[in-house]
């Protein structure tokens, strides 16, 4: 059995079928890893939920920040409609079949034996694993509860930006929330900074990437991540970031776990240049 991690999709159908066509997948003894944004802007959001949805428990997928989007809109939050691409879920016959699978999955994938650990974005250099994974189940009890529907009207916001176990209420989910699915960059004093988006190469306001934060309590453990396809593929000690853009004309690329050897890549070119 083999376990492979798939960066984001955001929709991108095709790419993806190519992709396991490349790694020969096999759903009778192999499973997936999905770092999360199944949808959102590409052109099959639709067919990427169903499939990812039909592969069972062959497929753990973390969630995104796109797929929190989703999922504010399906409870009525249009606060931040920005993409159409999500029109076919939301009007589609199995709607709430898939909605009510997508507020099930994870925010946070851990393989106690293979040594690696999945989230969408980052995790904040305050958190060891044990608080990470506590948080992560945490957020999704409300996912998966009663106040859902209330969590997801009130979800957006870039405040609290520094952690503390005194946290309490929205307060304390919207960081848990923001950490998982939209963090990139860090400020020198550990305060999570929600408004850059490029490359480390091109940063000039002090923020460091998360990975990079001093004192990071969890530099030891090997972590995948996606959401930073202008960081694009890097795989360097204990980090790797597979979004390596395919929507925007990259590549989608996965990653072959292995417990004693390092990780092997495979990508494919999107044809499409958006």
């Amino acid at each position: 059995m083999s376990i492979y991690a798939i960066g984001d999709i955001q929709g991108c159908y095709d790419e993806l079928q190519r992709l396991l066509e490349k790694i020969q997948f096999d759903p009778s003894k192999d499973k997936l890893w999905f770092a999360g944004d199944l949808v959102n802007r590409g052109p099959k959001s639709l067919q990427v939920l169903r499939f990812v949805k039909s592969l069972g428990d062959q497929a753990i997928t973390v969630l995104g920040n796109h797929d929190l989007h989703l999922l504010a809109l399906s409870q009525g939050n249009r606060s931040h409609y920005k993409y159409g691409s999500l029109k076919d879920i939301l009007e589609a016959h199995d709607r709430q079949e898939l909605i009510d699978w997508l507020r099930h999955r994870p925010m946070m994938a851990h393989h106690k034996k293979k040594g690696y650990s999945m989230v969408h974005a980052g995790l904040p250099p305050q958190w060891d694993l044990t608080t990470a994974m506590k948080c992560a189940r945490e957020l999704e009890n409300v996912l998966r509860g009663p106040k859902f529907g209330k969590f997801c009207r009130v979800m957006y916001g870039d405040q609290p930006d520094l952690w503390s176990e005194n946290l309490d209420g929205m307060d304390r989910l919207r960081f848990i929330t923001n950490c998982f699915t939209r963090l990139r960059y860090c400020s020198r004093d550990g305060r999570i900074s929600l408004n850059e988006k490029g490359p480390p190469e091109a940063r000039n306001n002090g923020a460091i990437p998360w990975f990079e934060a001093a004192g990071r309590l969890t530099k030891n453990d090997r972590i995948i991540f996606g959401h930073w396809s202008t960081l694009g593929y890097r795989q360097s000690a204990n980090i790797c970031c597979l979004d390596s853009g395919c929507f925007w004309g990259g590549e989608l690329t996965a990653l072959r776990l292995r417990k004693n050897k390092p990780a092997k890549p495979y990508q494919i070119s999107c044809p499409i240049k958006r």
